[in-house]
């Protein structure tokens, strides 16, 4: 779990061992990051009752939000911390979401942010997380960038050669 700071927007992630996306939450700036994980946890829960463990970013630490965890979802709570501020250490487990955010950042609208609605901003991420799945399973790019270019006549004639 981990919290992207966008001017006026936090998105935070919650993604499996392999990185794969298990849920987002995208809300205004002015809200706390432990109100915003308390948000993921629960959209967390309805997708993933079997979770046992949750690894955090420093940032959600604290003994109120173990607790928080422990009590409300019955799950353990770890928070990862950074050893020393201005030298790159590779942390672990913390790296895999920090490799999520990076291959989200390649798609065109995640690399900035041109959402002002964070609903779009959650779909947006999850097109993202969709196509990467994709493809990681059929080892090609699903949704090619010039896609979004082509006009509908243009994309059905490419659909139908396949």
């Amino acid at each position: 779990m981990q919290e992207k700071k966008i001017n006026g927007v936090k998105r935070h992630f919650m993604v499996d061992v392999l990185g794969l996306l298990i849920c987002i939450v995208v809300h205004a700036a002015n809200i706390q990051e432990r109100e915003g994980a308390k948000m993921l946890l629960i959209k967390a829960k309805e997708k993933v009752p079997c979770l046992i463990k949750v690894l955090a970013d420093d940032g959600y630490s604290g003994e109120s939000m173990r607790e928080h965890v422990r009590k409300e979802h019955g799950w353990e709570f770890e928070s990862v911390k950074r050893p020393e501020l201005h030298k790159f250490v590779v942390m672990p487990k913390r790296w895999v979401v920090e490799r999520t955010i990076g291959w989200m950042g390649n798609y065109r609208a995640l690399s900035k942010d041109y959402d002002t609605n964070p609903r779009t901003g959650e779909a947006n991420i999850l097109l993202g997380s969709i196509n990467y799945m994709l493809r990681r399973l059929t080892d090609e790019q699903v949704v090619k960038e010039d896609w979004i270019d082509k006009t509908n006549e243009e994309k059905l004639a490419h659909i139908a050669k396949k």
